[in-house]
């Protein structure tokens, strides 16, 4: 079926759409020297950005329908019978802040003593920056950078992995629109959604820039030589696959009961191929421009993403499967798996493999890479290739 006109919004899927519309979280060298670290602690790894890299959806190994219980085994926040989030949130469940337990940062391996997340659900750009800058707290807490100066006057940084500008371009604002345009207008979003990406991505990237060059004042400050620790800038993966890669038909509603990824062919396509390609190319050019190292995520979920033909749901017969399950939390519905926000993020299986890739870039002491999955593999057969 062809979209073609606007039809009066049907009520249930109005009202899921508005549910849906709460989703806030889219919208992510060697050890320095003694005299880097005035206290002299631990050599430190440190995460800073958005939800992509935060650990929003940590709490989810794959997706299932069953609406009880451990939902086939993918809730690791079921737990005597009940649920809790903070298993897998911590304290920054209350808050929003979603820094999961398996997020990117703390699933590394052989890189420093201790790992700080100092990354949050939502972030923008001028939750980066400090406040003496233009920086805004955020659910809380302090801008990023003002954190990281504490980090970095105690702890002897080595690594600083960053993601955002997400949330600048509207991820969430882009999602919930094409959701709605499915569920309920019977209309595309990806022209009107494509002309306001354009619109903003200048500032986003002027955004990102100016969050490297604030992270790097802050090193600074605290007496580290650019030689003494290293920043590596990554990309966001799409949630979603291709419309050739679907398992769904776009035609009915199980894209919606079923799959949880209510998007038109057309919309997924230019998500897939347009939108999360471009918005990497631009951050690469910052990358280059700031001489910082890139990490290209856009195809890391490839086959693994929400709906794709190449993953599975859990059920209660067959549970999930690191091999085999869905790598991005799907959109919730129904009866409320967990909180809007997780809805199209990597989830535990996906952190789990993102915390290889920052590994494996991580042995690499320079140079531009794209990480990606192997087929029917866990978090140990992410591997890298050169990006030019």
């Amino acid at each position: 079926m062809v979209p073609t006109f606007r039809l009066r919004p049907w009520r249930p899927a109005a009202a899921f759409v508005t549910a849906f519309l709460t989703v806030t979280g889219l919208l992510a060298a060697g050890a320095g020297p003694a005299h880097a670290s005035p206290g002299g602690g631990p050599v430190a790894v440190v995460s800073m950005g958005d939800s992509y890299i935060s650990g929003e959806a940590g709490r989810w190994r794959g997706n299932s329908n069953t609406q009880t219980g451990s939902r086939s085994g993918t809730d690791r926040a079921y737990t005597a019978g009940r649920y809790d989030p903070a298993l897998v949130y911590g304290n920054t469940y209350s808050s929003g802040c979603d820094r999961s337990d398996s997020a990117e940062v703390n699933s590394i391996t052989g890189i420093g003593d201790v790992q700080v997340n100092l990354a949050c659900s939502g972030a923008t750009t001028a939750n980066v920056f400090r406040s003496a800058r233009g920086g805004q707290p955020l659910k809380g807490e302090a801008p990023q950078a003002d954190q990281l100066a504490k980090v970095a006057a105690n702890d002897r940084v080595k690594l600083i992995t960053l993601s955002i500008g997400g949330n600048d371009l509207g991820f969430a604002d882009v999602i919930a629109t094409c959701a709605e345009d499915y569920i309920v207008w019977y209309s595309y979003c990806h022209d009107d959604q494509q002309r306001a990406v354009a619109g903003r991505m200048g500032a986003a990237m002027t955004g990102v820039t100016k969050s490297i060059e604030e992270i790097r004042a802050v090193m600074s400050a605290a007496r580290y030589s650019t030689a003494d620790y290293r920043i590596v800038l990554q990309s966001a993966p799409s949630p979603i696959p291709r419309s050739s890669e679907n398992r769904y038909s776009q035609s009915g509603w199980t894209r919606v009961t079923t799959g949880g990824c209510p998007f038109w062919n057309a919309d997924a396509d230019w998500a897939r191929d347009t939108f999360v390609p471009e918005f990497s190319t631009r951050l690469k050019a910052v990358a280059k421009a700031e001489q910082v190292q890139f990490l290209d995520l856009q195809d890391m979920l490839q086959g693994r993403e929400v709906c794709s033909k190449a993953s599975r749901l859990a059920t209660p017969g067959q549970g999930p499967s690191a091999a085999t399950s869905e790598w991005a939390r799907f959109l919730v519905s129904g009866a409320l798996q967990g909180t809007a926000q997780e809805s199209f993020h990597p989830n535990y299986y996906a952190q789990r493999a993102l915390g290889s890739c920052l590994t494996l870039i991580y042995a690499r002491a320079s140079g531009n890479y794209a990480c990606h999955n192997t087929p029917g593999r866990d978090a140990t057969g992410m591997y890298l290739t050169t990006v030019t």
